[in-house]
């Protein structure tokens, strides 16, 4: 059957075809319009850092947000203890330290928020923070 055969039988005018195909487009728009500003809100301000602590004090903020630099970090505390940090790609992890056990160096790297690395005998504690709020896939209960 054509449209217009449709149109009359169904007591819709021509202009209401018009009207429903214009509010179903714009009932779109909401979706659009905060896709594009969150889209845009991420990539300018999403800053990872680790943020190192020994003891409980804040020592040093490492900013993970720039893949393309690598650095290595010595802490060493006045009993002698060290713990050498690594900083590569994004990633964070104790390379090296005289602590007996070696568990924050086998914890290995580690990028995503909430992700940290411990060394009990040294109290020092790496954790992942973001200025973003969340990461991508991250549920919230």
């Amino acid at each position: 059957m054509k449209l217009k055969t449709l149109i009359k039988q169904s007591r819709m005018k021509p202009l209401d075809v018009v009207i429903i195909f214009f509010l179903i487009l714009c009932s779109f728009l909401p979706l659009a319009i905060f896709g594009y500003q969150q889209g845009h809100a991420d990539s300018a301000t999403n800053q990872t850092i680790a943020v190192l602590r020994v003891d409980g004090k804040e020592i040093k903020t490492f900013d993970l947000s720039d893949d393309k630099k690598s650095y290595t970090y010595m802490y060493k505390d006045k009993d002698g203890d060290y713990n050498l940090i690594e900083v590569a790609d994004g990633k964070i992890r104790v390379k090296d330290t005289n602590c007996g056990d070696l568990i924050c160096v086998r914890r290995g790297w580690i990028s995503k928020k909430g992700e940290s690395i411990v060394c009990l005998p040294h109290k020092l504690v790496i954790d992942i923070q973001s200025s973003t709020g969340g990461d991508d896939g991250e549920l919230i209960y």
